[in-house]
């Protein structure tokens, strides 16, 4: 499926360019025609050549956009460079458009495809089987991440733990079973038929141990993966030096400030400015249906800890009946979990919320540069106070109208889960995770999953 998919999107690329042409009253030489049709054959096999069709990476992800744009960019090269030696006249609009298209198409077909694929059978989606070695909590964080993010198509099917278990144990977690200590974990691979063996912060295992389990596994073309302790530090900030015969991971301190951070800035305010401009009449129309469906005021003020500790107002439209934070909830403490069927949410107020539209008076708040449209969400003052010092490392970036947990589950998701993925974003900051989030969020808001 994958190479028919990826043949028709290179030749509805090939179509589209020498329609194009032909539309504009562009002469299409036969030449033409004849080497970009060999390039629609060739470009699965420039996808198999950079191996985006072997089985690690059918489950998506970052590397399977980064292989898409190797093969991609790498038959553009050929061509050019090809194209230079030979002095052959070949249209520009084959490297410039053709193929940039080609790679957008079959980015877009895999993504859609997976999709399907995972919605048809979620069960024969999680076609990686997967060995944990760690400790009990290590694994079961695993095994719980990689069944609430089944679009990994990864799932722990064995455990191996320091000091083994007794017969028969099975953890907590879609009954994962315990099949003995840190020398077994090769016989654990051939029991349960897994293709993977995650290795988890373990103390136990020094590296003359991870090096022998690495040799067992060679034979059986097993992947290996090995977590380090830096579990929410990403590969952009993470690099490895050898040092003296030693393997040292190198980890770069995050960066709040600079041309970057400038550059998020100004994009916050000119997106917020142009958003604002478009939707100033629906905005109109809603703070009209919130005043005209309960009494109170349409807009909801509340105060908001910010950048580096500075208190805010934050903004949003009213879904709740006036007063509410009065009743118990928001404004009173730490913010309770959001319940389905708060008596307390007007029939406005639930349809606001459903589609997050009760959010877009915050705009106001990233025009005015207290708050960015990506990053943590802003906390109560009286949470610093309930929960650890773990809190205060939001404090380092601007607090977002949408982040890492608006695009994992919204409000089913717990407190702690919130939190670690506010950490996660502050500490793997960039421009382009930021752009990922605001892509993801029409997604998130348009399936209104833990939306209430």
């Amino acid at each position: 499926m994958l190479v028919a998919g990826d043949l028709g999107c290179a030749l509805l690329a090939h179509q589209v360019v020498l329609g194009a042409r032909w539309w504009w009253g562009g002469y299409v030489p036969w030449f033409e025609m004849v080497f970009s049709a060999g390039l629609v054959l060739a470009w699965p096999v420039a996808m198999s050549f950079v191996g985006a069709y072997r089985r690690r990476v059918r489950a998506g992800g970052v590397e399977e956009i980064r292989l898409v744009l190797n093969g991609g960019l790498g038959l553009a090269a050929v061509v050019a460079i090809g194209a230079y030696v030979t002095k052959l006249m070949i249209a520009r609009s084959i490297v410039i458009a053709m193929l940039p298209l080609a790679i957008v198409l079959t980015l877009v077909f895999r993504r859609c495809l997976r999709r399907r694929l995972r919605r048809r059978d979620p069960d024969r989606w999680a076609e990686h089987a997967v060995v944990a070695v760690g400790h009990r909590a290590s694994v079961l964080d695993l095994a719980m991440e990689l069944s609430s993010q089944p679009r990994y198509g990864m799932r722990v099917v064995a455990a191996c733990l320091p000091g083994g278990a007794a017969p028969g144990q099975v953890l907590d977690v879609d009954g994962v079973p315990v099949l003995g200590d840190l020398t077994d974990v090769a016989d654990a691979v051939a029991r349960t038929s897994a293709d993977a063996v995650a290795v988890l912060a373990c103390p136990e295992l020094d590296g003359a141990t991870l090096r022998r389990l690495a040799w067992s596994l060679e034979a059986t073309d097993t992947d290996l993966f090995v977590a380090s302790s830096l579990m929410d530090v990403a590969g952009p900030r993470i690099s490895v030096r050898p040092v003296a015969g030693m393997t040292l991971l190198h980890v770069d301190h995050p960066a709040f400030g600079g041309v970057n951070q400038l550059v998020k800035n100004v994009f916050d305010r000119v997106a917020a400015a142009t958003a604002l401009a478009v939707l100033a009449i629906p905005m109109l129309v809603i703070f009209v249906a919130v005043r005209a469906t309960s009494e109170g005021p349409g807009l909801f003020r509340q105060t908001r800890v910010g950048l580096g500790g500075r208190e805010f107002r934050i903004l949003k439209f009213r879904s709740m009946v006036n007063g509410a934070d009065r009743l118990g909830g928001a404004g009173s403490g730490a913010v309770p979990p959001k319940t389905r069927d708060d008596p307390r949410v007007t029939n406005v107020g639930a349809f606001l919320r459903r589609y997050s539209l009760d959010e877009l008076p915050q705009l106001v708040n990233v025009l005015r540069g207290e708050m960015s449209l990506v990053g943590p969400r802003p906390l109560l003052p009286t949470e610093f106070a309930l929960y650890g010092s773990d809190v205060h490392r939001t404090l380092l970036v601007r607090p977002g109208m949408t982040g890492l947990w608006q695009v994992s589950g919204r409000a089913d998701l717990s407190w702690d889960e919130r939190m670690r993925m506010d950490l996660r974003y502050v500490e793997n900051w960039s421009l382009t995770l930021d752009l990922q989030l605001l892509w993801k969020t029409w997604g998130a808001v348009a399936r209104a999953r833990g939306a209430y």
